[in-house]
């Protein structure tokens, strides 16, 4: 049986252009606002500033940016990102931080690293709601950062630790090498967070390494663009070859798309630009995804982790439709 989320995360940048957050708390929070009754949890808005690497300059006060809808001015610093995420009414806020790109110079990493440690205290100190708050650790690909960053962080008064700057260009030999030195030095008594990774052997590997919590917006994406996640592999639903297959996506799956219509009409959808193929194809990938995790806790609930992994990740090996990680 498909399983039901429990978290959402919702997005401190977008929110803050639109719709607003004088009119989200005017509106109840975004509980109310989304009449989603479970736990939410929001970015700090800083990957996303990150993101308009052209339209932004970063200071220690904080970080001017204009909008990407309307080019309007704005300017986030870590008092301001606590300030929102709480009128929001989240139940996990993250501190604010700065996302370095991959590529840059030690040095610069290092200072960016030393900035989202002082932006962390600022985080804490402008704290004044019931949310939950996570820090986050930066230090680009470099172990030794990596460690200096855990350290620091660690010994905050955070409720839970978050593992950032990754998935933002780097190959993944070294995206993962980084996330199994770093996963294992966090500290073992509080929930252990990886933003914005990734495809579902990068969960499972990301398991393996000792992490409790992921976000991307892999799913999504991936089924907009016809990418489809199955229990056999990826699938990428626009090729010919299921224009005529009457079967369900994913035989294993037990989520509306699989259960009613078929891969010939899913194709038939997609190929057609139809927003239907949007929405059905998303149903699944979240599903999918819903449901490894699910897998997942039990496995480790019955020490069968090391079988399920290996029987994972073989049949994910070489599978079409090769997922494309994205950074927005």
């Amino acid at each position: 049986m498909t399983s039901s989320p429990e978290i959402i995360l919702c997005n401190t940048y977008h929110l803050m252009l639109r719709p607003g957050v004088d009119l989200l708390e005017q509106l109840g929070g975004v509980h109310k606002f989304m009449g989603w009754d479970r736990a939410v949890l929001s970015d700090s808005g800083g990957f996303q500033v990150f993101s308009l690497a052209q339209i932004r300059k970063i200071r220690e006060e904080g970080v001017e940016f204009r909008s990407h809808i309307d080019g309007s001015a704005h300017f986030l610093s870590p008092e301001r990102s606590i300030e929102i995420q709480q009128r929001m009414g989240v139940d996990i806020a993250m501190a604010f931080d700065e996302c370095p790109a991959y590529g840059l110079s030690f040095a610069e990493v290092e200072r960016s690293m030393e900035m989202t440690h002082r932006w962390a205290e600022r985080s804490l100190r402008a704290r004044t709601g019931a949310s939950a708050l996570f820090g986050i650790v930066q230090g680009g690909v470099h172990p030794q950062l990596r460690k200096r960053s855990v350290e620091t962080i660690a010994a905050m008064d955070f409720e839970g630790i978050a593992i950032g700057g990754l998935s933002v260009g780097e190959p993944k030999e070294e995206m993962m090498a980084t996330l199994h030195a770093t996963a294992p030095l966090l500290p073992a008594d509080r929930p252990r967070y990886v933003m914005g990774v990734g495809t579902p052997e990068d969960l499972v590997n990301g398991v393996a390494a000792g992490i409790d919590m992921f976000d991307c917006v892999m799913p999504t994406r991936n089924a907009r663009n016809g990418s489809l996640f199955t229990s056999q592999g990826k699938v990428a639903i626009k090729n010919a070859k299921y224009a005529a297959d009457e079967g369900p996506l994913d035989p294993a799956c037990s989520c509306v798309t699989c259960r009613t219509v078929s891969r010939a009409y899913l194709r038939h959808l997609y190929v057609n630009d139809e927003i239907a193929a949007m929405v059905y194809n998303t149903i699944h990938n979240l599903s999918f995804y819903l449901d490894l995790m699910r897998d997942l806790r039990h496995s480790i609930a019955s020490h069968s982790f090391g079988p399920f992994r290996e029987n994972f990740l073989s049949r994910f090996a070489g599978s079409e439709g090769e997922a494309r990680k994205t950074t927005t």
